[in-house]
């Protein structure tokens, strides 16, 4: 009898425990602390002002050393003045955040779309979105439509081209990791190897010195170059689009980032509203049309 008990309190235990178990099976779960990621991730409220950014309460914009014109100006871009300058502190307050809120970091033209973890909430350095930088960073939607364009010196043979088989003969330079260093290769297809430079002051020397026949930037900076910097030298003609669809300057932010989806809706209301249009017009005004080289 005692043991027949024991068999009973030991079956009547295990039911139990098997019980429990289908409980705790089907009891709503504990939810995994997100993780931060996910580009476009539904989960990101947009909160003004309190996104999961680098620093809590800030936003920490990055751009490249030194910072030209007309995209920044005096080489300040905490000072709200240039286009980029301007459009970051548009899509600041879009998010939510004072000018006294955003930081600005200085991270190099190449790094800030090379692979990596990011140390900043997002860059604005006239990063042109691509497939092949999609793969290593995201992007928000295109802020400025931009197009290529060819800087010569006055009364060479490069500044009378009139088309791209004028240009392939030429030595040409631009700075390098650019769109505009992927037009000379991939549109020109110049006969001689084009100079690439780290840097767009360098391509500029090398032009005024004669290292080089032409130089390609694009189109709002060689209206720039050519009016304040190089006043020797003149535009000789702006590239077609490629693939029939424009060329787009895009906010670059760490692959995957929770804060991609947040930042587009920002440049898109900006874009609805007219900001976009308004900004360009005061500091791109001067960039008119140039010649297109066919």
């Amino acid at each position: 009898m005692h043991l027949a008990q024991h068999a009973l309190r030991r079956a009547a235990s295990a039911s139990t425990v098997a019980l429990l178990a289908l409980a705790v099976g089907c009891a709503p779960q504990p939810e995994e602390k997100a993780s931060g990621k996910g580009s476009g991730s539904t989960a990101e409220t947009c909160a003004k002002g309190s996104l999961r950014t680098q620093t809590s309460g800030k936003l920490t914009i990055a751009t490249d050393e030194p910072a030209y014109e007309p995209w920044f100006k005096d080489d300040k871009p905490a000072n709200g003045k240039g286009f980029e300058s301007a459009v970051a502190y548009a899509v600041a307050r879009q998010l939510g955040y004072a000018e006294g809120a955003v930081v600005w970091q200085s991270v190099p033209f190449n790094k800030a779309f090379a692979p990596g973890a990011k140390t900043f909430d997002f860059d604005i350095n006239q990063v042109s979105i691509s497939a092949e930088r999609k793969k290593a960073v995201d992007f928000s939607s295109g802020y400025y439509d931009v197009r290529q364009a060819v800087i010569a010196l006055k009364g060479s043979k490069a500044a009378k081209a009139k088309s791209l088989a004028d240009l392939k003969g030429l030595k040409l330079g631009a700075q390098v990791g650019t769109t505009s260093l992927n037009y000379i290769d991939d549109v020109v297809k110049p006969a001689r190897q084009p100079a690439a430079y780290a840097k767009n002051d360098q391509a500029k020397s090398a032009l005024k010195n004669g290292q080089v026949d032409a130089i390609v930037t694009d189109l709002p900076t060689a209206f720039y170059i050519t009016a304040a910097e190089v006043t020797d030298a003149r535009i000789v003609g702006q590239f077609e689009n490629q693939g029939g669809t424009p060329e787009q300057f895009g906010l670059v932010l760490d692959k995957g980032s929770a804060l991609t989806s947040c930042v587009t809706k920002a440049v898109d209301a900006l874009r609805a509203d007219g900001t976009l249009a308004r900004i360009e017009k005061q500091w791109l005004s001067e960039a008119v049309d140039a010649p297109v080289l066919k």
